[in-house]
């Protein structure tokens, strides 16, 4: 390797060539910039990323300075704009990107451009792993069955997404039933470092992503820096358009020690997870460091990163190191790639040194080797619980669920967890069941159980509070990691050989995180010891852990609705927030894989593995938990044996080509989208309809209504549309009206590329508190066209609004728009006609989403309220000031001007203000002055 200096680049003259092997890389050296050598990993990778694109104007060598002078201590104040690398996406929140793109083509062409010129302008890459539900299980064509579902629901979705990947360059579609997007991003599509021509230059920078899903985190285990994001970054992202963000604080996670025997993967990450939440790392980054690190395998880093959104930090990252160059040939990566992140690495001070440690906000250490057998639950990742203790606190916790029923997305808003992919419930036979449950009542307490006796396959039993309703080996967290995957066929083979059988009430579901997973089960022949106990292979994707479990059978489920029975589901997934993973179970519990078996053996969480027997072998023997426990070095022998490279380049040689059912997909050709005028699932949005190619005038909003006076945090889970859709809704009066039955209404999550539904779905929300009616919740406002002001849905209040021309403004209070982003809580808005949200305060993604979808952010006078300054919502504002944008220069207030209306109060005055204008970068005022981002970059291209 030769490092030679090229003529400076930028400020700081950081250009220079790194030769690895026969190719020669430009690359910028973060040794140009004072202070650099003692920063953490990730923000080492952050100060590269403002190097290589800084442009004077969004990106400064102020900015790089303040990363080069960063102070550990300090409160993060100084925004940057970071350019991830690519783009991930699952089908549920990458759908509208692709409609949005789809759109701007059309969009260029009426403008007489080309539009092949509309293309993902950094790689963007899509796996659908979010549809396939869990319907069928513990049978040899469940797969099949479940598979064919699928596409009969998503058939639609499907074949759009198929045009996109023949359609767009540098757009790539992992068809259904591959894998999981966490997965197959670390098996196959992370590079570590990444290589791009650029004006006739071959450069090579860290790879670094933004993804549609929450738990993007995982490819942190292999030295990544990425996050989910909600849609609108990601498609700006996709668009070359930077992220907004501040310089994070870093936790500083210290490893010592080795994991002992009998200890699992899932064990560690729930103790670190419920280490970090006690700690707080929300907004912040976690970095793992320490001669530790180099003991722990990638699959356990994988492992922890993937559970960054449960303990609430942006990223939770490990270094490059041997490790991590194993782990890229074990999947079949190129020599040459492999020797490029090496050599890469190590010129940058990327490279893992467990001598040098850099400095970190806070720190935290960890003693692998005191780590317990551990589950989490019963309805939070944090709430972990040693699995000595697992009974006691079973019947505590039965007795607390007497007392205190919780809804789920309170439940999920008051622990602030980032949410890119809610719980979705499809199935249209368990709809019934889930109405129910958000209206159930606590079950009862242990002193009044009611059991009841029931009959499954010939076998007579009583269910009982505690039963364990599902076990899923799930594809979340852990079926990335063989250690823990491999135990568990190990220990249903030891299961099997003693005649021990699950349960008769338990689901029993695997869902594999790749099919390299069923080739390893296969060569170490445990399929068939897993088929056994009922785990036979559901489908591959997100399934139990986003709510795609699937109806329990119908007499459990009746049986557990009818008295009121405490149920539990047992998962080796991350989320577990009551209601999410089935209608029916009030209890969820995280636990590794070898353990969900376990519990499918034991059938209750009422049970204490050290001194309760899961049953009796073949000669009437009682047989316990450690007498079929995998040994460690059993498990590691099945590993070296069962795992080679041979299986990840063999399922990764024609990943995006998919099985029969994908190649049949009728699919239109062509650059521009034919789109169906019958589709309910996927249309084509108004965004650039009447668009010119010069930007029309920014103009004042005058003779404004409010649609919605809000209270303090109201999060995007309130604003944006989730969940089933209800058949008195208007997204349901819409679906009838277009001659869908009710029982293939699907979810707002399935119809994300329809703007008709999503926007009568927006703030819908069944706990939205709307102020300007007293005493109601869910979606609804007064309508002050109609005589009276008369209640009525949000969305016909606004249609009839926009058909009088009157432009609309949200009242909201502190931390509006927080909880993960999400593209329709800014979308749906806007397509609303809001034209001003005014608040107390901002979550800074939703902030900048609503500028990014022509909506411009307000803010009262520090220590005012719409309270405190006198407004009911029942007034008509003007606010005047916007136009000096059309100067160049964003004005940092606004006047605003309440006056009564006839629907006012007597006696009630004007009332004046100034507020905030919060467009805080040089990019976001070109966003608003254009309309929006995707307007933006459309003229920019054209």
């Amino acid at each position: 390797m030769t490092a030679t200096e090229n003529a400076g680049h930028g400020s700081f003259g950081a250009k220079r060539t790194l030769t690895v092997g026969s190719k020669d890389y430009t690359i910028f050296g973060i040794d140009t910039v004072e202070g650099y050598e003692r920063l953490p990993f990730s923000l080492k990778v952050l100060l590269e990323n403002l190097l290589r694109t800084e442009d004077g104007a969004n990106i400064t060598a102020d900015h790089i300075r303040a990363i080069g002078g960063w102070d550990p201590a300090a409160e993060p104040d100084t925004e940057i704009q970071y350019t991830p690398a690519r783009v991930i996406m699952q089908d549920f929140t990458g759908v509208p990107c692709i409609v949005d793109l789809a759109t701007m083509r059309e969009a260029v062409s009426a403008l007489g451009g080309d539009p092949k010129k509309i293309n993902p302008l950094a790689p963007a890459e899509m796996v659908i792993d979010h549809s396939v539900i869990a319907d069928l299980f513990g049978q040899p064509d469940a797969l099949e069955r479940n598979t064919d579902l699928e596409y009969e629901r998503n058939g639609e979705r499907y074949q759009f997404l198929r045009w996109g990947q023949t359609a767009f360059d540098d757009f790539k579609v992992v068809p259904p039933g591959t894998g999981i997007v966490h997965q197959v991003n670390i098996e196959y599509l992370a590079r570590v470092t990444m290589t791009r021509e650029v004006n006739g230059e071959l450069l090579a920078y860290p790879d670094t992503c933004v993804g549609t899903d929450s738990h993007t985190t995982m490819v942190n285990g292999l030295g990544v820096l990425g996050w989910g994001v909600g849609g609108i970054e990601a498609e700006a992202a996709m668009l070359g358009q930077p992220v907004s963000m501040l310089i994070p604080k870093v936790v500083g996670f210290k490893l010592t020690g080795a994991i002992p025997t009998g200890v699992t993967a899932t064990d560690v990450v729930l103790t670190i997870t419920q280490m970090l939440r006690k700690h707080g790392v929300v907004g912040k980054f976690v970095e793992f460091y320490g001669a530790g690190v180099a003991e722990v395998p990638l699959a356990n880093r994988a492992t922890i990163g993937n559970m960054s959104p449960e303990f609430g930090s942006t990223a939770a990252m490990f270094p490059i190191d041997d490790v991590t160059l194993d782990y890229l040939r074990l999947t079949g990566r190129s020599e040459e790639q492999v020797k490029l992140v090496e050599e890469y690495s190590k010129a940058q001070s990327l490279w893992h040194d467990p001598a040098v440690e850099p400095v970190f906000s806070e720190y935290l250490e960890l003693d692998l080797s005191t780590v317990v057998p551990s589950i989490a639950g019963p309805k939070r990742p944090q709430d972990r619980i040693e699995l000595s203790h697992a009974k006691d606190q079973f019947e505590k916790d039965l007795v607390d669920y007497a007392d205190v029923s919780h809804d789920l997305v309170d439940l999920t808003i008051s622990e602030s967890f980032p949410a890119s992919d809610p719980g979705e419930l499809q199935p249209e036979d368990a709809r019934s069941t889930h109405q129910h449950s958000h209206h159930s009542h606590a079950p009862k307490a242990a002193s009044n159980p009611t059991p009841v006796r029931l009959s499954e396959n010939g076998e007579d039993f009583i269910l009982d509070h505690g039963a364990v309703a599902i076990a899923a080996i799930t594809s979340c967290t852990n079926t990335s990691n063989p250690s823990v995957m491999l135990a568990a066929g190990l220990l249903a083979r030891n299961a099997a050989k003693k005649g021990l059988k699950a349960k008769p009430w338990v689901k029993t579901t695997l869902a594999p995180g790749s099919k390299v997973v069923t080739d390893y089960y296969e060569k170490a022949g445990l399929t068939h010891d897993l088929e056994a106990l009922g785990f036979y292979t559901v489908g591959y994707g997100c399934t139990t852990c986003i709510g795609n479990s699937g109806p329990l059978p119908e007499e459990i489920s009746q049986a557990v609705n009818d008295n009121d029975l405490a149920v539990t589901a047992v998962l080796s997934g991350n989320r577990n927030f009551e209601g999410r993973i089935n209608p029916d179970v009030k209890m969820n519990y995280l636990a590794s894989p070898p353990l969900v078996i376990a519990y499918a053996l034991a059938g209750s969480m009422n049970f204490d593995f050290e001194v309760d027997p899961l049953g009796t072998d073949t000669e009437g023997n009682d047989v316990f938990l450690k007498d079929i426990w995998p040994d460690a070095a059993e498990v590691q022998q099945t590993i070296d044996s069962s795992i080679n490279e041979g299986m990840f380049v063999h399922q990764y040689a024609s990943v995006f080509e998919g099985d029969e059912r994908w190649k049949s997909l009728p699919t239109p050709t062509g650059s521009i989208f034919e789109w169906d005028e019958k589709s309910t699932y996927v249309r084509k949005p108004p965004y650039f309809e009447g668009m010119t190619l010069d930007t029309t005038p920014v103009s004042d909003i005058l003779g404004a209504r409010v649609l919605a006076k809000l209270g303090d945090s109201v999060t995007t889970d309130h604003i944006s549309p989730a969940g089933s859709i209800k058949a008195d809704s208007p997204a349901g009066q819409y679906l009838t009206e277009h001659g869908i039955d009710r029982k293939d209404f699907n979810s707002y999550g399935s119809r994300r590329g329809n703007h008709e539904v999503m926007i009568r779905g927006t703030f819908a929300n069944i706990r939205l508190k709307n102020q300007l009616l007293d005493g109601v919740e869910g979606g609804y406002t007064r309508d002050f066209t109609r005589e009276g002001a008369p209640q009525s849905f949000i969305y016909d209040a606004s249609q009839n609004y926009q058909a009088q021309g009157t432009p609309l403004v949200i009242l909201g209070g502190k931390e509006y728009g927080s909880g993960s982003s999400r593209d329709w809580a800014a979308k749906g808005t806007s397509l609303l006609g809001v034209r001003a949200v005014i608040t107390e305060s901002f979550e800074r993604i939703h902030r900048s989403n609503l500028i990014g979808m022509g909506v411009v952010p307000l803010q009262f006078p520090a220590g005012e309220s719409a309270d405190s300054l006198g407004l009911d919502g029942t007034e008509v504002f003007s606010i005047t000031g916007l136009e000096q944008l059309n100067e160049g220069t964003t004005p940092k207030t606004v006047h605003v001007v309440a006056e009564p209306s006839d629907n006012s109060r007597a006696g009630k005055t004007t009332v004046e203000f100034d507020a905030v204008v919060r467009i805080d970068t040089p990019g976001e005022a070109d966003y608003y002055r254009n309309g929006g981002i995707l307007q933006y970059v459309l003229r920019s291209l054209v």
